[in-house]
Formats: structure tokens, sequence, C-alpha cells
């Protein structure tokens, strides 16, 4: 025993400073751990073997597609958002761009189809035809949201928006995940430098008891190996919260749900759950040619209905052929038209839609293992990868420590 203390003694220094280098093992090896989670967000390497993309980014669409499912099912339905909305509000709410717009449209497709019966008419007349046409384009909007709010699923795809979305603008998901488990990644790094110094005191005193070159790489990796495993498991584990030796344990994000809750439905409602996003499949996701051929027999009514009794001079004048034609233009400009001019309804609609506080008040009254599914699943499968990467550093370093030791 004398032996052990004076050689203890002689090489304090070297010895202390075991558990640090072990405390820095664990440290580092969550850090690249957690590099490795979202970057690089592109493939880097050669494919398909040799290289890595980041875990968050590579699973983008099976992330996607599981906030999708889980946020339809137990959050919030399209239905529910649509139904919110008062057609009525948003024609007043666009009335005054859809109105002038209106008039470009008119003055364009008279240009284009009739232009010496436009240029010869009288003003007032010209006039009389462009205010009963802006007076019918903001209702003919109001009309076409009524009957998408009466059937959304036909008209409107929310996987295939918050999928493409999330696709299109992977370091969007990485966002999600790094702001909504900022505390969780903290913890994750900190936790391994305490779990590698704990396990650094017992390989401390093997070492100044067996002075064995092997021990060093091998608790190297013992550490990686471990504190990786303990850590990820801390986040999640265990689901409800648990008595122990006077403590309460509880899983980390599930401890702190309420306010990773708030913080999930802030970037949802403000990045993907958005007025302008949805909008934009409205008119030119994979449903939007039932949405194209709503707008256009409304827009047919309406010029027939405007026509009235002079539709037979307008179809001789014309042509029944251009006449067709021209209903056929002035749908298309009032879809061109259309997304811009929507953009004066979002205020009003992120209001209404109540979007943030609806996913807020449904994401708490989830269970642990439902909360646990938002978050964990889609990379739960490549948490070995992350193991087996942190063991393989601490046996690197736990080599390099023996060149220091002997």
């Amino acid at each position: 025993m004398d032996a052990y203390i004076a050689d203890f003694q002689a090489n304090f220094w070297l010895y202390c400073s075991i558990p640090f280098i072990s405390g820095l093992i664990g440290y580092v090896t969550k850090v690249v751990a957690i590099k490795m989670m979202f970057h690089p967000i592109e493939f880097w390497g050669i494919k398909p073997f040799f290289g890595w993309q980041g875990i968050v980014p590579r699973k983008s669409v099976k992330m996607a597609t599981i906030a999708v499912d889980l946020m339809t099912e137990r959050l919030i339905k399209p239905e529910e958002i649509f139904a919110r909305l008062d057609p009525k509000r948003i024609a007043r709410e666009i009335e005054t761009p859809m109105m002038e717009a209106s008039e470009d449209i008119v003055r364009e497709v008279m240009h284009q189809y009739q232009p010496g019966l436009w240029e010869g008419m009288p003003e007032f007349m010209r006039q009389a035809i462009i205010k009963r046409v802006k007076s019918e384009a903001p209702k003919i909007v109001a009309t076409i949201m009524g009957e998408v709010q009466h059937d959304v699923s036909r008209y409107f795809d929310i996987r295939h928006m918050v999928i493409s979305n999330l696709q299109k603008d992977k370091t969007l998901l990485n966002e999600v995940f790094q702001r909504v488990g900022k505390q969780e990644l903290k913890f994750f790094c900190t936790a391994g430098f305490y779990f590698g110094f704990t396990i650094g005191l017992v390989q401390m005193v093997c070492w100044v008891i067996f002075k064995q070159p092997w021990m060093l790489p091998a608790f190297g990796g013992f550490v990686g190996l471990v504190s990786d495993w303990l850590a990820l498991q801390m986040l999640f584990r265990p689901l409800n919260p648990k008595k122990f030796m006077g403590f309460t344990i509880h899983g980390l994000f599930l401890k702190r749900q309420n306010e990773v809750a708030s913080d999930y439905a802030a970037l949802i409602s403000k990045q993907i759950l958005t007025p302008g996003i949805m909008m934009e499949e409205l008119f030119t996701g994979p449903k939007s040619d039932r949405v194209i051929q709503l707008l256009q027999r409304h827009v047919r009514r309406v010029i027939d209905e405007q026509a009235g009794l002079a539709r037979p001079l307008v179809l001789y004048a014309v042509g029944t052929e251009r006449y067709i034609q021209m209903k056929a233009t002035v749908a298309e400009r009032i879809l061109e038209k259309l997304p811009d001019t929507m953009k004066y309804m979002e205020n009003y609609a992120e209001d209404a839609m109540d979007v943030r506080n609806t996913l807020i008040t449904r994401m708490k009254q989830l269970t642990p293992t439902e909360f646990e599914g938002m978050l964990r699943p889609a990379f739960k499968e490549e948490e070995w990868i992350l193991i087996t990467v942190g063991a393989v550093l601490g046996f690197m370093v736990g080599e390099m420590q023996i060149q220091f030791m002997l």
C-alpha cells in the first residue's frame, strides 16, 4: 500500500489529470454527437458508403411525415383551421388590391380580344364595365374560399405542404430541434463531462494499482459509449416522474413539456403553418388544378351574368370561341394576381386561425408517449451511430493518454 501511495505522490498531477481527461472525453464526444445530428446539411463525402450527412437533414422527409401525422391526428386539422376563416371578411380584406387588379385585368383582356370595340366605347361605358367587374372580383374569392371550407381535403394537401417546405429548407428542421431542445442539448454536453469525470476517478484508481496500457483506451472507449448512452436516455427517460432516493427523476424533454410546447408552436405557426404558405399551397400545390377549375367556373358564371341580355350581341361581336377564350384568360389573370392579393388578408388570417395557441394547448395535453413521439422516433434508429462514434473517439484519446503515462 505504501508503494502505491508513494507512486501517487510522485505522479500526483499526472494521475489527477486522468479524471479530467476522461471528463473532457465525455464532453467532446457529446459536442461531436450534436454536430453529427445537424451537420452537414447536405451529404459530404463519397456516396454511398464513405461520408456523412446530419441525421436531422438526412431524415427530413421521415421527420416531417411524423410531425404532420401527429399534427393532423392530435394537434390541429386543416378543416379546423379553414373553418375559422370568414370568407366575407377575407373579401373585405383584399377588396382594395383585388379591385385595382381587376381594373388592370379588364383593360388588358379587352385590348387583347376587342381593342377596336374597347377604344371606340365611351368612357362612361368603359368605367361602368370596370366598376361591375371590380365589385364582383372579391365576391368570387369569397365564394371560392367558402367552397374550399366545405371540402378542405379536396383542395388542400397539408402533408405535401409541410413535407415539401421542410425538405426545401432543411435548416428549418434543424432550427426546430435546436430551438426546442436548446436546454437539453446544453445538458447533453455538460452531463458528458460529469459522467466522464466520475468514470475517470475509477480509471485513475485502476491505473495506480495495475498500470496496464490497455486500460486507458478501454476506459476512454467505455466513457464515450456509456456517457453518450446515459445522456441520450436522460433526455427521454423516464417518461413519467419517478422517485429515487428522495429525488424526482424525469426525462428532461418531458419535464419541460409546457415550455417545449410554446417554443415548438411558435416556430410552426411562424415558419410552416402560416397563411402565406397555406395560400401558396392552395393555389400552386398538387391539388391546385381543382382550385383553378373552381375559379374558372365562377369566372365564367360571373361574366355570363354580367353580359346578361347582351350576351348574344357579345358573342356576335367577339365570336363564340374567342368569348370562351376570353373567360379563360380572365380566370388565368385573376389566378396570377391572387397570391399577391391574398397577402393583404394574412394578418387577419393569422389572428383568426390562431394556430400558435391551438398547438400550445393541444401539445400540453399530449401523453408522455405521444410527446416523446414528436421529437425522438425519426433519429432513434441512428442513436447507435452517435454512441459508437463516442466510443471510438474515447478509445483514440485513451491511446494518446498512454504516451504521457508511460
